[in-house]
């Protein structure tokens, strides 16, 4: 499962969790699947991407997380931009 992330100590980073491992409540948000993985998303960062498009990205580094990428050298980052005026309106009439 994935996790964006929001606190102080891993910065914006979306984060990979083995299923279960990460105890979600009802301030967590589903937003999709990556590779059959859940997305999940805190409802207060939800709020500040909600006009935005993320796209989760990996590139070579370590990050300092507990994501299960980073054994591996790898480290998992958010692109993002903002949505259209036609995006908004249409994701509004969803």
């Amino acid at each position: 499962m994935f996790h964006q992330s929001g606190g102080c100590c891993d910065g914006s980073s979306p984060m990979c969790f083995p299923k279960g491992d990460l105890m979600l409540d009802n301030s967590d948000i589903l937003l999709g699947e990556i590779a059959n993985c859940e997305f999940y998303i805190s409802k207060d960062q939800f709020e500040y991407w909600k006009h935005t498009q993320l796209t989760v990205d990996i590139t070579e580094g370590r990050d300092s997380s507990f994501s299960l990428e980073i054994p591996l050298g790898l480290r998992f980052i958010i692109k993002s931009r903002l949505y259209t005026e036609e995006e908004q309106r249409q994701l509004k009439s969803i």
